[in-house]
């Protein structure tokens, strides 16, 4: 069932990152087209403007005065005609705006032997860009569909005298074949934008993906390894009371022993060191503001009572919540067990760990100091692998240090070990607070 859900989550992700990608490129298309579209308009009505403001105003006045095919329209003809050849336009022309819905072509920018073409005739421009010519404003069309002429976008500027006055309108059209030959020039050229767009978005969903399935990993690691943290606590804390259990054994029968033999002073002398253990063993309740650290240094204590090791706490009140609980443990569990193991080395009056675990407005300094066997190649320790101490029974040494150091670096902090008074290894960790 639940790789099926997982087949199901990836098959809509797909068709969702697909329909995504592609509305992406649709998009990106019909913009393109339509800036181009719009792009080659404004240049042709800036090239109206031009040829409007250029063109011999008494000429084309004299024309208008007898609108019929003499010197002064072929006059401006050719100039027209010159203007439609240097712009790449399918027509350049002039038109009348003397009604506010239909225009009429004048002259035909055309070359002489061109024929079909009249002074008056009908023009395509659609109503409401002849409004704006007949209020003399400048006008874009979009693209014209023509039974004749085919498709086409005509822009338009007004031709004024010297005092201002719209005496005519220069016409432009551009044929909708040389828009698509640029349109599509335009969209050949950005065929790499439009290919990496789409990449570019399998490129985010496939790191948003991995992301996921990466940031999953590490929790799941972290999760594993804060059980192996407290499963090796918790069975360290079992195997104390098991000992206890085996010991309060042992202790009875030394006292059924006793009192079997009439020995009553005796038994009695035994009591008072079995009350100094149990006195002991109460002490073990804490006063410390954090779960974790409190149960951690108690299951410790314990351990240190069962090698015969005198060990002290110091530890302020604190909740110690700018650093992780599994950090915090993993930290103070590997210099505690090292301290341990090395404090086993002496003799029971010799063994001596002191633990400290301070804190204050700027850091946090945990320090574990141990009676043992001074650490000769101390720059060594905090490899991976390295330990002062032999395998046993196939157990990898080594990797408690180096587990500190990670942690400690990963919170910018420092780790230090002094090992250069006589029999005595102080390790002090300090932790920036944030």
């Amino acid at each position: 069932m639940k790789t099926r859900k997982i087949k199901l989550i990836l098959i809509l992700s797909t068709l969702l990152l697909v329909l995504f990608t592609s509305l992406n490129i649709f998009t990106s298309y019909v913009k393109m087209k339509k800036t181009v579209e719009e792009s080659i308009a404004n240049q042709s009505l800036k090239a109206a403007i031009s040829i409007a403001s250029t063109i011999d105003v008494e000429a084309y006045k004299q024309f208008l005065e007898n609108p019929e095919e003499n010197e002064y329209y072929w006059q401006i003809r050719s100039y027209l005609n010159d203007a439609r050849v240097k712009i790449g336009a399918l027509f350049v022309y002039t038109l009348d705006i003397e009604n506010p819905k239909v225009s009429k072509a004048m002259i035909m920018g055309l070359p002489s032997e061109v024929k079909g073409f009249y002074i008056g005739m009908d023009c395509t421009v659609p109503e409401t860009q002849v409004q704006k010519a007949y209020n003399g404003e400048t006008f874009i069309t979009d693209v014209i569909q023509d039974s004749i002429y085919g498709s086409y976008l005509t822009v338009g500027a007004p031709i004024k005298d010297e005092t201002g006055e719209v005496i005519a309108y220069i016409g432009i059209d551009i044929s909708a074949d040389t828009l698509n030959d640029i349109k599509g020039k335009v969209i050949e050229d950005n065929l790499l934008v439009f290919i990496f767009n789409g990449v570019l978005i399998l490129m985010v969903t496939g790191s948003v993906f991995f992301l996921q399935r990466w940031y999953q990993k590490e929790v799941a690691e972290e999760v594993e390894a804060t059980e192996d943290t407290y499963q090796a606590e918790i069975k360290t804390l079992i195997t104390s009371v098991s000992s206890l259990r085996h010991d309060f054994t042992n202790h009875i029968q030394v006292l059924h022993g006793f009192l079997q033999l009439d020995e009553p002073d005796q038994a009695k002398q035994y009591l008072s060191s079995l009350y100094k253990e149990v006195h002991d063993i109460k002490s073990l309740k804490l006063n410390i503001d954090h779960p974790g650290l409190a149960i951690l240094l108690q299951t410790k204590k314990l351990t240190a009572q069962n090698h015969n090791i005198d060990m002290d706490f110091t530890v302020s009140q604190d909740a110690f919540n700018k650093i992780r609980t599994t950090d915090l443990i993993k930290i103070l569990s590997n210099l505690i067990d090292n301290a341990i193991d090395a404090a086993n080395e002496l003799s029971e009056e010799q063994r001596k760990i002191t633990i400290s675990c301070e804190a204050d407005d700027t850091q946090y300094k945990l320090q574990v100091t141990n009676t043992g066997p001074n650490i000769v190649e101390a720059g060594q320790i905090f490899k991976r692998g390295f330990s002062t101490k032999k395998p046993e029974n196939g157990k990898t040494r080594g990797q408690g240090l180096f587990i500190v150091n990670e942690i400690v670096n990963k919170y910018d902090g420092q780790i230090s070990i002094d090992s250069s008074k006589h029999l005595e290894t102080t390790a002090i960790v300090t932790i920036p607070i944030k």
